[in-house]
C-alpha cells in the first residue's frame, strides 16, 4: 500500500447513472455534457493537476439531477447544466 496526499486542489464528481424506466436520472438529463464542458474550461483555465472532473456513479438524488459534488468543500450543485459551468468555474 501507498499512502500520499491529496494529489488534486479539488476534485469534482459529476453523475451521469442511467437508470432505465421512467424515473428520473443524471445520465439521461445531460450530465455528459457537463462532464465535457467541465473539462473544457479547466484545460483553458491550465487547471491541470490543480483540478479533476470526474463521472460518479449514482449521488442518490435522481430527481435532481444532474448533480455534482466538489471535494473537498463538500459543495453539492443540482439540476445543473452546461451553461452552468462557466459561472461555476469564475473564482469567487
Amino acid at each position: 500500500m501507498i499512502k500520499r496526499a491529496q494529489p488534486y486542489k479539488r476534485q469534482i464528481y459529476i453523475c451521469i447513472n442511467n437508470r432505465h424506466g421512467e424515473s428520473p436520472s443524471c445520465g439521461y438529463s445531460g450530465s455528459e455534457e457537463v462532464v465535457e464542458e467541465l473539462k473544457k474550461v479547466c484545460k483553458e483555465l491550465n487547471l491541470k493537476g490543480k483540478v479533476r472532473v470526474a463521472k460518479s456513479g449514482c449521488m442518490d438524488l435522481c430527481a435532481f439531477g444532474p448533480n455534482m459534488m466538489i471535494w473537498p468543500e463538500g459543495i453539492w450543485y443540482m439540476k445543473v447544466t452546461k451553461d452552468d459551468v462557466p459561472r461555476l468555474c469564475t473564482p469567487t
